[in-house]
């Protein structure tokens, strides 16, 4: 199996979006940071905030787009294609509307369900990379998704968003000291 050398989180770049639902990727990519004593610079020739990390002697390159979300890709590809780095070395960080706040899964290919972020990535890079999945919830109805991906979690949300996106860095860190496999497979048991 592959070995995890790019860590994507996806995010709308700018102050008005920072603290939005849809920035779950780039939350946990900030305590991933602060575990493991990283910082991003912007780098313009990849229209991202660009970064590594040393997680048990693995060095794992961060990238966070400063493209809107739908264009992702825009930034994740030429990144790849400098760093020769192939899909299945990829784990993408992203809110997750399938998922209850405070839930997080690990996955592997599958389909972009709708997310635009997955959608871009998928154009150049298919479906099989890995996946991080932030719970965020589901507004209920299809027509207040965008409003609500766009929106701040509520007061009631915000803790269970805080604890999935330590309990994201820590299965991170777990997948590098255990394996992906395992991890995953521990990680995305109900309760964990």
């Amino acid at each position: 199996m592959a070995e995890i050398k790019l860590i994507v989180g996806l995010n709308n770049p700018g102050n008005e979006y920072k603290e939005t639902r849809h920035n779950a990727g780039k939350w946990v990519i900030d305590a991933l940071l602060d575990r493991f004593n990283g910082q991003l610079k912007t780098d313009k020739k990849f229209f991202a905030d660009v970064g590594e990390i040393m997680i048990y002697n693995h060095r794992v390159r961060i990238i966070c787009p400063n493209t809107y979300m739908n264009a992702s890709g825009k930034a994740v590809e030429p990144f790849m294609n400098f760093y020769n780095i192939i899909p299945e070395e990829v784990l993408v960080i992203h809110d997750e509307m399938a998922l209850e706040p405070g839930e997080v899964r690990f996955k592997f290919g599958g389909g972009h369900a709708g997310h635009n972020g997955l959608r871009d990535i998928h154009r150049f890079a298919g479906d099989k990379y890995w996946r991080l999945r932030v719970g965020i919830g589901h507004p209920g109805d299809k027509n207040k998704v965008s409003g609500y991906v766009l929106g701040k979690p509520s007061a009631e949300q915000r803790p269970l968003l805080a604890q999935a996106v330590e309990k994201a860095a820590r299965g991170i860190e777990d997948a590098f000291s255990q394996g992906l496999d395992k991890t995953m497979n521990t990680f995305n048991q109900k309760g964990k």
